[in-house]
């Protein structure tokens, strides 16, 4: 035996072949699968409450001395089964332990649906070759296994993740691989058993449901209108390459008017919009750490956090008028060297007229929309970052109880500040920034639409602000 690993865990979901998995590696000599160890509605096996001299309640309260406990076998590669629903508590310990293998069993995802449901139906989950299978047929219920589907996606994917990070593979099975001997003796080897010559796959399981899919569903062809529906290769998903953000706490500001106030600003070109008014709302604390943070909000118990959305066509022209005026000289001549964004000569860049300022900014746009995709050396600046990911950084330490949209500012600040006990909201001191005329240019509405398309789809932004369109 190889000194590579010396436990194994099977991470599987219902109904994926994993008894019969179980069942072949456990008719090795020194192999033994312990069921489905952390479980929580079980020790291992059904109707089980001990394992290993350790209780439920043992469990239960400190899982870490059960993993111990069965990992700790010298001579001998111990293991278990784990499902996306078992004991969370332990998930790091095994993917963070590198002489513990991982073994991934999946099965056609709507197979598994069909045949935990019938199992559920007949209480029949294992069959033998003396028994008879129990007849039935389920209604496919298309909210539950989009759930179900959901949660075993993302359970992979945080398993694939772990290994990735962390420089570490698995053993990829499939239902179909369970009863191939060939591939049973190519898992005892990489498990590092290479003295073992043949693996027959256990043969006292036989398939439970051998009836085509037509025969088990009731609403067969509901089912297949309802799967057309779905995007199993992910045409639909918007690309990604944007760079995630912080938290970005020292620019959050607080205010002490009425049960408290949390501005949580996304920066554009411009000033930080609205912080006059909030700024005379009560007094205003600023330059936050996420320690002092934590105990205003301890201090304020009832306070109101919020964010101000600007739509994206608007929120670039903005970050187009601080490059223009407010950034370094060496960012504009990087515009004109590299990112092919014809700017004139800093002297001449308030002489612009209108076609001219079109021209460029539909330039600055398309350079966006490379920028956040990830196509450029230059990083992803503050002013320009989507909002989709600025706010994915604020949630990574606080969310915000209301998203603000500029084009209804002045009803959803009076709404902020009546649901934090603040009387007089100050609305005359609101500005709304009135756009220029040339952002209805229908080239820079579409432009801005290809460089943000993900702040358009998650936020509900039409495509032109100003028709509504």
């Amino acid at each position: 035996m190889t000194d590579a690993f010396r436990s194994f865990v099977i991470f599987a979901e219902m109904r994926t072949g994993s008894n019969l998995l179980e069942a072949t590696l456990n008719a090795v000599r020194k192999v033994t699968c312990f069921g489905e160890a952390f479980n929580p509605y079980m020790m291992g096996w059904p109707d089980k409450d001990e394992m290993l001299g350790i209780t439920r309640d043992e469990r239960e309260t400190d899982p870490m001395r059960l993993l111990d406990k069965l990992f700790n076998k010298p001579d001998h590669l111990p293991g278990f089964r784990y499902f996306h629903d078992h004991d969370p508590r332990v998930f790091d310990a095994i993917m963070d332990d590198r002489r513990c293998a991982k073994v991934i069993l999946t099965r056609n995802p709507l197979e598994s649906y069909v045949s935990t449901r019938l199992a559920w139906e007949t209480n029949q989950w294992k069959l033998n070759e003396t028994e008879t299978p129990i007849p039935a047929s389920i209604t496919y219920n298309r909210e539950e296994f989009r759930q179900t589907l959901s949660k075993q996606i993302e359970f992979q994917r945080r398993i694939v993740h772990h290994l990735q990070s962390t420089g570490q593979s698995a053993f990829w099975l499939d239902y179909n691989d369970l009863r191939d001997s060939s591939v049973m003796t190519g898992l005892l080897h990489w498990l590092g058993r290479s003295d073992v010559q043949n693996v027959k796959p256990a043969s006292d399981q036989v398939p439970q449901n051998p009836r085509s899919m037509e025969e088990k569903v009731t609403n067969f062809q509901e089912m297949q209108d309802d799967l057309q529906q779905l995007d199993p290769f992910a045409i639909g998903q918007i690309p990604n390459f944007e760079p995630s953000r912080g938290p970005a706490v020292p620019s959050f500001l607080t205010s002490e008017a009425g049960s408290g106030l949390l501005y949580m600003p996304v920066r554009d070109g411009g000033a930080v919009p609205q912080e006059g008014w909030f700024e005379v709302l009560g007094q205003t604390g600023r330059n936050h750490t996420q320690n002092s943070l934590r105990q205003w909000k301890r201090q304020h118990p009832g306070h109101r956090s919020f964010i101000i959305l600007r739509h994206p066509l608007h929120r670039a022209w903005e970050a187009f008028l601080h490059l223009l005026s407010e950034a370094k000289p060496e960012l504009r001549q990087l515009m004109r060297e590299v990112h092919r964004v014809d700017l004139p000569v800093d002297d001449a860049l308030t002489d612009l007229d209108d076609a001219s300022t079109v021209r460029l900014f539909h330039q600055f746009l398309e350079f966006l929309g490379r920028n956040l995709n990830g196509q450029t050396t230059l990083p992803t600046h503050p002013h320009w970052a989507s909002q989709s990911a600025v706010l994915a950084g604020f949630s990574q330490f606080v969310q915000p109880d209301i998203l603000i949209r500029e084009d209804r500012l002045q009803a959803d600040i009076d709404y902020l500040c009546q649901s934090a006990n603040i009387p007089d909201p100050q609305l005359e001191r609101i500005e709304i920034p009135a756009p220029p005329a040339l952002l209805s240019d229908k080239e820079l509405i579409t432009a801005a639409f290809s460089a943000y398309q993900r702040d358009y789809v998650a936020f509900g932004f039409r495509k032109n602000p100003a028709s509504g369109a």
